[in-house]
């Protein structure tokens, strides 16, 4: 089965106009959950340098031991999607104080190995970038998923396709306003708590 194809269909009917609504659990189908967490596995790392120099190793044999409950991967897209929001009405300072929040939530949960974060932060980037047309994946291969397929990922420019009104953009500022403050406090520094963990144009292979 072409998994890639079907899972792009999924995310697509999530992505139009990047509409700005909230995104419950309920509305986000176990399918474009599960399309969001694969991509996102394939894109994750073997290594992971953090901001401090620490490198953080992933065993990619381990996708079972690594991957977060389909529950927090809800919560982790639903983050990603108003980034995008954001990214797309120019909120640089909103899409960083959602993403830090997001992390922050996270890391103070002490649920996690610094394996399963690095997925976390990955997970949210990914959709990020799906969503605001920066990459796009491709299958290439047959068969059954495996060593014979590889996602490709390129930046894909789509100037002018999405579009923020003056209330379009109010709303995402509101409702990241309100995710924030639900959440612990954030640092007063505007650093990412965790830096992205893959870059839009590299070429990897599932293992």
């Amino acid at each position: 089965m072409k998994w890639a194809g079907k899972g792009l269909a999924c995310v697509a009917a999530m992505a139009p106009a990047l509409a700005v609504t909230p995104v419950s659990a309920q509305e986000l189908s176990e399918k474009a959950t599960r399309t969001f967490m694969e991509y996102s596995w394939t894109l994750t790392p073997e290594r992971f340098t953090k901001p401090n120099g620490e490198t953080i190793l992933i065993d990619k044999t381990k996708r079972a031991e690594i991957e977060v409950p389909l529950d927090v991967a809800r919560e982790v897209i639903r983050a990603g999607r108003l980034s995008a929001h954001a990214q797309v009405c120019g909120l640089a300072q909103e899409q960083g104080d959602n993403h830090n929040s997001l992390m922050r939530r996270q890391i103070e949960s002490k649920r996690w190995t610094p394996q399963q974060l690095v997925y976390i932060n990955q997970l949210h980037l990914t959709v990020v970038m799906l969503l605001t047309g920066r990459i796009k994946l491709v299958e290439k291969g047959e068969g059954d998923k495996g060593s014979d397929k590889e996602v490709v990922v390129a930046e894909e420019a789509q100037k002018g396709t999405q579009t923020c009104s003056a209330e379009q953009k109010a709303k995402v500022q509101e409702m990241i306003a309100a995710y924030v403050k639900s959440g612990p406090a954030l640092a007063s520094s505007s650093a990412p708590v965790a830096a992205p963990a893959a870059q839009p144009t590299v070429t990897v292979a599932p293992k």
